[in-house]
């Protein structure tokens, strides 16, 4: 019996091809049938369809629309490498991802009467930057010097984290999109973002990057939510960022993690050592060196001389997410509170298992032994 045949859009087909980032001609030279569709020799069969919609990470019903949808990022995104082209569909994935999540945990905490957030948004740009660090530190219970506690950036990392969470920031570190080892986030497109939401706002970082630079990524979403102004960031220079209230955040994440007084302390008695600094304030010797110009130590040319041999050795050591154990894994990429609102809906009926699977992207056994952790 003759396998019932489905008339699709050349048009459309190049469309997908090219939304998946992947050049037309090597990837029909690569898969010979999807060619003879673009040259209307052959239609595909409805599985044939859905396993090419699934190749380039494709709503299915996309491929039924008479010309392709507009699709923008729902967030402004600073770059600097990529700023000229349009944003990877791994990026514009995650974000829908994470905004997916946040608009269900958003209905779902109303609906179990929880209070809104009272920090979001709470501030603005005019507010001040000293007024908006010590309102995160207010709000994680942290002292100026609270990274001097920790030997080991990650563990500082962790400390942050745990806090942040705890007052109802949702935080997952992930490097691929969901759980596909095969779709990673290019650090230099995505250090991270927020979504702002006065139930469940939400913070993403590139877990690819330096431990440092997460951290610093982290304090600086955190600013925008207590700004109320969702971003993404590839690059911390307000040279080349003109956005007010981006640059404003850089400046808070640099004097919250780097405390001006602290700072000058401690450049005199470890006599301008970027590196036993950093390891100070749990920052990357980069920051170390912006702050030192921005208080007169260094001068231009001191600095740029350091970054741009900074550029040359440190950017190269990026971190790896290292596999290890697969459920620790999966917490830091969905968030373990996220995770638990997720249970305890599943637990008491408000949420399908078929849902629930969707949100944390994982199925069956897997997501029962993850939740029983």
């Amino acid at each position: 019996m003759e396998k019932s045949r489905i008339q699709i859009d050349p048009k459309i087909l190049s469309w997908a091809i090219t939304r998946a980032g992947k050049d037309i001609d090597a990837y029909t030279e690569k898969h010979k049938l999807v060619s003879a569709w673009l040259n209307e020799e052959k239609q595909p069969t409805f599985k044939q369809l859905e396993e090419f919609a699934r190749k380039v990470y494709l709503p299915f019903g996309y491929l039924f629309l008479p010309t392709p949808p507009v699709e923008e990022c729902p967030i402004p995104f600073f770059r600097n490498v990529y700023a000229e082209t349009p944003l990877s569909l791994n990026v514009y994935d995650t974000v829908l991802m994470m905004q997916n999540r946040q608009d269900w945990l958003s209905e779902y905490l109303k609906e179990n009467k929880f209070d809104p957030l009272p920090f979001v948004g709470a501030y603005s740009i005019s507010s001040g930057i000293n007024t908006v660090v010590d309102a995160i530190r207010s709000l994680l219970d942290l002292k100026e010097s609270w990274a001097s506690a920790y030997s080991k950036n990650q563990d500082a990392l962790n400390a942050l984290t745990s806090k942040t969470e705890n007052n109802g920031i949702i935080i997952s570190f992930n490097s691929v999109v969901g759980n596909n080892t095969t779709r990673h986030i290019c650090v230099d497109e995505c250090r991270g973002f927020s979504l702002v939401n006065n139930y469940a706002p939400f913070v993403f970082i590139n877990s690819a990057d330096s431990k440092t630079a997460q951290i610093f990524t982290l304090v600086h979403e955190i600013a925008h939510i207590l700004i109320g102004f969702s971003a993404g960031i590839s690059i911390y220079d307000d040279t080349a960022i003109k956005d007010e209230n981006e640059n404003f955040c850089d400046k808070v994440a640099a004097e919250f993690l780097v405390p001006l007084a602290l700072f000058r302390a401690a450049w005199v008695s470890k006599k301008g050592d970027y590196e036993k600094i950093a390891r100070q304030f749990s920052v990357s010797k980069l920051v170390i060196a912006r702050r030192a110009l921005e208080c007169g130590l260094i001068t231009k040319d001191d600095f740029f001389n350091f970054y741009n041999e900074y550029k040359t050795i440190d950017f190269s050591q990026k971190s790896k997410d290292s596999g290890g154990d697969f459920y620790r894994t999966a917490f830091k990429r969905i968030s373990r509170t996220f995770a638990m609102h997720v249970n305890n809906a599943v637990r008491t009926n408000q949420l399908l298992y078929r849902d629930a699977y969707h949100l944390t992207g994982l199925n069956g056994n897997t997501f029962s032994v993850l939740m029983s952790k």
